[in-house]
This record gives structure tokens, C-alpha cells and sequence, in this order.
């Protein structure tokens, strides 16, 4: 669906997402090694679409398949985060589980603070 065809209210909801995900991809880069997150930058550029988006379905796939022994489970969300980026509807949900996670990681870390 164009920008076209959606609603302004549609669009600046949608549009809060993306921002929202966008936020959530610059903290986990700032966590993550230079060159990953140098990489996962890259992939999130609009001119890598076309390597984005198999590249988020053989994510997904391997995370289905996590049972096999070089294949995990983080590869799953790792994928649907990595296609929500092109797929709207799959954005809100997204920004939601990365702020969930984001959350988790900070109360970890003050926790650990906190011995």
C-alpha cells in the first residue's frame, strides 16, 4: 500500500512507528561490534532493499528452524524486525517488542549495578 492510499492519520501513525524502530535499530547498534553495526546500517539503507528483504526471510526461516544445531532462535525476531522495515503492518508490533526488550536490557543492567 502507497502513501497515497492511506489516510493522513494512517500515515503519521505509521510514521511513528518507523521512528520508534528507527530509535530501537540506533541503540542496538550502539551496542553491538562496529563492524555489525556497520552492516546492519547498511542493510537498513533503502537501497539495500533487495538484500534486505531475502535476507530477513532466510532469517526467519532459520529461526523456525532453530532445532537444527547452527541455526537459533534470535534469528526470528532478527528477521521480522529486519522486514518490518518494509512491511507496515508488521512495524507497530515490532516497535513494541524492541521497547519490551529495550526495558529488559536496562533493568538487567541496574540490577547488575545494583551488586
Amino acid at each position: 500500500m502507497t502513501d497515497q492510499h492511506l489516510s493522513a492519520t494512517e500515515r503519521t501513525v505509521s510514521n511513528d512507528h518507523r521512528a520508534e524502530l528507527d530509535r530501537h535499530f540506533a541503540w542496538f547498534e550502539d551496542k553491538m561490534p562496529p563492524r555489525l553495526a556497520k552492516f546492519i546500517g547498511w542493510v537498513r539503507k533503502p537501497s539495500s532493499r533487495l538484500v534486505r528483504i531475502p535476507l530477513a526471510i532466510m532469517l526467519i526461516v532459520g529461526g523456525i528452524f532453530s532445532f537444527l544445531p547452527v541455526l537459533g532462535l534470535w534469528m526470528l525476531p532478527l528477521g521480522l524486525i529486519l522486514i518490518a522495515q518494509d512491511l507496515p503492518f508488521l512495524q507497530a508490533p515490532m516497535a513494541r517488542m524492541l521497547g519490551w526488550i529495550e526495558r529488559k536490557w536496562m533493568e538487567r543492567k541496574a540490577a547488575k549495578r545494583a551488586w
